[in-house]
């Protein structure tokens, strides 16, 4: 009988539970199988999912402690995320669970949901997409929540996530107003409270209300149940008090998140002391208390992941007190803990730099604005201020460093022979004595480590020995042991050294570490075998011929002089700048830099209010260099006030002219002489340049490759010099080829008349002729000009023409009468190809391919 009843049991519950799997049978039975089976299976799953993805987020996310804290912790990527694809597989699989849920236990019957998990499982499934930073999508499931189940118990959540996701769509206005609604119609409480108060916080600080943002945040803090938001929103608060200018009501934000201690992570908690330490008021604040209380958090062994942070707040105070020397230090101490901090890192480093940059050394300055460089988001505001900052020290660290190694050499030879002899045994000592000590440490870590070695070839040895006495049955041939190898190759180390696999490996020149083993066995580092500690290397070295000699002094002065303007003019450092120029003068100098710098020292002297140097330098000037223009200036100063059509600027202005209408030879003429006449002047680099751009125009493309590269190479830390690199770099290259092209593939054509330049050439009658025969022809827009193309030949030149049959039968467009007038021969040429034999000067071998 049981045995009967046993298949019969078993038949009757796969009826009920393939009854109780029906998702279209309203029925007790089937509404708790689907919402259990939901609930503890596929929705538990997948918030299980999520939890870890999110945890994922908090750990790979780092916060910026130096702009206020966003409420959630969430990296949002630039790149756009494409249907199919994830960024968190945690995200996936859970937003997976949720429609799985949702495709297998839903139970729609008759346009009403009746298992009471779908819900949850559509906030499930817009959570995920809201981590996974598919928003759209999200707002789509948060949206079908408010649609289809407004009795839910979740409502509340998914309107507080849909004004999350309203908010990371840049809808931060429609975000306040419906939490507002929320908020006014909803009596929230705890954690819900908690969760919409903290995001309408949030959508304030997007749309910059921080006041209404702090009293949202303030209610948030106090309400939540989660210790870690507790600390992150007291956080916020504290920030928003500091950027509302409310430093005591900051504090006591700052405070509260103190007082959690360890109930929070730790980067709030000190990160609220640090805050704290940036609103200490050095007028009134107890500033010995306020040490111990910095150095105290320094020595806690806890805190040493963040002492990056606390050594820069040391060295703020520092700094603030006016203490230099320790501010850099400290400064320095935070650079050395290696932060992942950037911003920390650039403003440290850039703090370092103004610091070298007040005190005149502006080469450190320069290094420090180069390091903050790298720490900044290239191309943002920050990144372009500093950039300035580094280019406006371009001259000075290149002249500085110019004058610096060329006084360095000249003092040399300067020096006789004995005291130069003095000098490089002095200096060759110390390097000796440097090397020995650096030989001495290496010695001492090749002891240590071959003591290891040995050890572990004692250790080798004695397994070895151990095996062979045992009579194992593995197989005692050495190499088939890997310790008693190791132990053979440590044992070769230690007698022979590491030599190299060659012939002869035994003798002693073989040896890496002789210089090591010389060490050990208690010899010294022999000098006279290395030649940097030889001192007639060096002196070997000193130049003696007159004419490098008389350069190195040239370029020495030369450097002086821009470094007296760049002082003068551009960092307004007035005592530098007088004693370059005086410096200068004490060289005695070519006379072409004498002049300029007397003046200028007049002009220091007069801004400095230092009335009797101001009329010896003005006496000076007009007595010794009446002619001057800058005599003149003096003797009437009345002529400053107006454009000296003698200055720099307006014989330069004169030039150009001369370049527009193509009086090429004259512009290189004058530019001779203008860079000659005001050589020292900052207007010397832009005749050079308008120099080079006619001798390119006269003379072709080598000639003005050339001159370009001069220009580079002469002038290479002014804005000209950095133009012909810019040229150099992007155009030479496209301008080199001296090939034709086929004149059929273009649709611009000109004719082109050759004249030579003599005085009775009738170049200017054939230019009035044509001109009046060309606005004759109705069906082309026909224009000439006289271009030209060097220094014996000028170009008259017709444009317009479409086709190179329309320009080999130019004359036929003329009338007859103008035909008879215009005989003279002509090239048929495409625009292109005009170009070529204007830059290559090559118009005779176009025409033999023609």
């Amino acid at each position: 009988m049981k045995t009967a009843l046993k298949p019969i049991l078993s038949a009757v519950l796969v009826t009920v539970t393939l009854v109780g799997c029906s998702r279209k049978k309203d029925s007790f039975i089937n509404r708790n199988f689907h919402a259990v089976t939901a609930e503890y299976n596929t929705l538990y799953n997948g918030y299980n999912e999520l939890e870890q993805g999110r945890k994922n987020l908090n750990t790979s996310y780092r916060d910026n402690y130096w702009a206020i804290l966003p409420v959630e912790r969430m990296q949002i990527e630039e790149d756009v995320i494409l249907p199919g694809q994830s960024e968190n597989a945690e995200f996936s699989i859970a937003e997976e669970k949720a429609v799985k849920a949702i495709q297998m236990h839903s139970m729609n019957i008759q346009g009403k949901e009746k298992n009471p998990q779908m819900d949850e499982a559509y906030l499930l499934l817009g959570k995920a997409r809201y981590f996974d930073q598919r928003f759209i999508p999200a707002l789509e499931a948060f949206n079908y929540i408010l649609y289809k189940y407004p009795a839910s118990d979740k409502i509340n959540q998914a309107k507080v996530w849909r004004e999350k996701t309203n908010m990371r769509l840049d809808n931060s206005e429609l975000a306040i107003i419906n939490l507002k609604r929320l908020l006014e119609q909803e009596e929230l409480e705890g954690q819900d409270l908690a969760d919409a108060t903290s995001i309408l916080a949030q959508a304030y600080i997007n749309t910059k209300h921080l006041d209404s943002a702090l009293a949202q945040i303030a209610v948030a803090a106090k309400t939540t149940t989660k210790n870690n938001e507790k600390g992150r929103f007291a956080f916020i608060e504290g920030q928003l008090y500091n950027a509302l200018n409310k430093a005591d009501s900051a504090n006591l934000a700052f405070d509260k998140v103190i007082a959690l201690n360890r109930k929070i992570p730790k980067k709030y908690l000190i990160n609220a002391h640090l805050e704290k330490a940036k609103n200490f008021d050095y007028t009134t604040g107890n500033k010995l208390e306020f040490m111990e209380h910095l150095t105290k958090l320094e020595k806690n062994r806890e805190n040493r992941p963040f002492l990056d942070h606390i050594y820069h707040q040391k060295a703020q105070y520092y700094l603030t007190l006016g203490n230099d020397s320790l501010a850099q230090v400290f400064y320095n101490k935070s650079l050395r803990e290696n932060s992942l901090d950037k911003i920390l890192v650039a403003t440290n480093y850039e703090t370092l730099g103004d610091m070298s940059f007040d005190a005149n050394r502006y080469k450190d300055a320069g290094s420090y604005y180069d390091s903050t460089m790298t720490s900044m988001v290239e191309n943002s505001k920050a990144f372009r201020v500093i950039k300035r900052k580094r280019e406006n020290l371009e001259d000075v660290i290149y002249y500085e460093g110019v004058a610096e190694v060329n006084d360095s050499i000249l003092n040399l030879v300067s020096l006789s022979k004995d005291e130069r002899l003095q000098f490089f045994k002095d200096y060759t000592a110390t390097l000796k004595l440097k090397a020995e000590e650096e030989a001495e440490k290496q010695a001492v870590l090749e002891q240590k480590k071959g003591l290891a070695l040995n050890n572990a070839g004692n250790t080798a040895a004695n397994t070895f020995a151990k095996t062979k006495k045992s009579g194992a049955n593995s197989s005692s041939f050495y190499f088939y042991n890997d310790q008693t190898v190791a132990y053979g190759k440590n044992e070769f180390l230690r007698i022979w050294g590491d030599r190299e696999l060659a012939d002869n490996w035994r003798w002693s020149s073989k040896s890496a570490a002789s210089n090591f083993a010389a060490l050990e066995t208690g010899s010294e580092v022999d000098g006279s075998t290395n030649e940097l500690f030889d001192p007639e290397y060096y002196i070997a070295q000193i130049p003696t011929d007159s004419d490098e000699i008389a350069t190195l002094i040239k370029d020495r002065d030369y450097a002086y002089y821009q470094l007296g303007l760049i002082y003068k003019e551009k960092f307004k450092e007035y005592d530098l700048s007088k004693d370059k120029f005086l410096a200068l003068l004490n060289n005695n100098p070519e006379e072409r830099l004498i002049l300029p710098s007397k003046y200028n020292l007049y002009k220091i002297y007069e801004l400095q209010g230092r009335s009797d140097a101001v009329s010896i330098a003005k006496n000076d000037i007009i007595t010794n260099y009446p002619e001057s223009r800058y005599a003149q200036l003096l003797s009437n100063p009345g002529l400053a006030a107006e454009r000296d059509e003698n200055s720099p600027e307006s014989v330069y202005e004169n030039t150009y002219k001369l370049f527009q209408n193509q009086e090429f030879e004259r512009v290189i003429s004058k530019s001779n002489s203008s860079i000659s006449m005001f050589e020292g002047d900052a207007m010397v680099p832009k005749f050079e340049l308008l120099k080079a751009f006619a001798i390119g125009r006269l003379y072709g493309f080598e000639a003005y490759e050339k001159a370009i590269n001069d220009v580079a190479v002469n002038y290479a830390n002014t804005t000209e010099g950095v133009q012909a690199q810019d040229i150099i770099n992007n155009a030479l290259e496209a301008l080199r080829s001296s090939e034709f092209s086929e004149n059929e593939s273009f649709k611009s054509f000109k004719v082109v008349y050759e004249f030579q330049n003599t005085a009775d050439n009738g170049l200017e009658d054939f230019v009035k002729t044509l001109d009046e025969s060309v606005k004759k022809v109705e069906y082309f827009n026909l224009s000439t000009s006289v271009d030209v193309y060097n220094k014996d030949t000028t170009f008259v030149v017709v444009h317009g023409l479409k086709s190179i049959e329309g320009a080999q039968g130019f004359m036929q467009l003329l009338e007859k009468e103008d035909r008879k007038k215009l005989t003279r021969p002509f090239t048929s040429i495409s625009s292109k190809n005009y170009r070529t034999i204007q830059i290559h000067k090559n118009i005779d071998t176009y025409k033999t391919i023609q």
